[in-house]
């Protein structure tokens, strides 16, 4: 039983080597080279459309939007908003007591590390690995690249990923040019890209729009964009 015990320790230890070396291939890799592809387009039905573009010819109205929608403490953590995380355990615990909506509390830095080298859906598996790739992403990365993938890998309509791909559906145009009030609802939509709509937007979706497009100038008057393009 011992020998097994050892056999089986050995083995263990070789793949986690091995895990911990693709892995920080992978980050180090993709710091420089675009993302070609992610197990969310590879798993999509739908197909994929998409157009890889550099943070250079996105529009910053995006950016901004995009922080104000989902990761206001952007430029000030590490990776981990702790705040909202405690919020969020604080919140969902009264959830399920009551029958109410469970959220969640993930940064622009974690989705982007899920959406690059894992899958989507819950489990404390996945997000462990996704602790371990957050953490990676921001030491070798660094804020404005993290922000770059995640526009260009995050999906933004049906069969649609990245902020060109999304705003040439949309709009008829590059993302260069989006105006405040088409990039607040491309920002508001990415939770829900399948289900939430961009053009004509109604009710809640167009009132959470119009906030949002208010706050671009909050984002960009104190400052709360100024890691991505330091």
């Amino acid at each position: 039983m011992t020998g097994v015990i050892r056999t089986l320790a050995k083995w263990l230890a070789i793949a986690i080597l091995w895990f911990v070396g693709l892995s920080l291939l992978l980050v180090i890799a993709f710091k420089w080279l675009p993302v070609p592809v992610t197990a969310t387009m590879l798993m999509d039905e739908n197909g994929i459309t998409k157009d890889w573009e550099s943070l250079a010819n996105i529009d910053p109205d995006l950016v901004a939007a995009v922080i104000a929608a989902e990761d206001s403490k952007f430029c000030e953590h590490w990776g981990f908003d702790t705040e909202a995380i405690e919020q969020a355990i604080e919140e969902n615990a009264r959830a399920r007591e009551t029958g109410g909506r469970i959220r969640g509390a993930s940064t622009i830095s974690q989705q982007t590390a899920k959406n690059v080298f894992l899958w989507q859906g819950g489990g404390y598996a996945r997000k462990g690995f996704e602790a371990w790739f957050t953490f990676w992403i921001e030491a070798v990365w660094g804020k404005r690249r993290i922000m770059e993938v995640y526009l260009n890998v995050a999906e933004t309509g049906i069969g649609t990923y990245g902020a060109e791909a999304g705003a040439q559906r949309y709009f008829g145009h590059s993302a260069a040019a989006l105006s405040p009030d088409e990039a607040s609802r491309m920002a508001v939509a990415l939770p829900q890209p399948k289900r939430r709509a961009v053009v004509n937007p109604g009710g809640w979706l167009a009132r959470h729009g119009n906030t949002i497009e208010a706050r671009i100038n909050t984002v960009q008057g104190e400052g709360l964009d100024d890691c991505v393009y330091e």
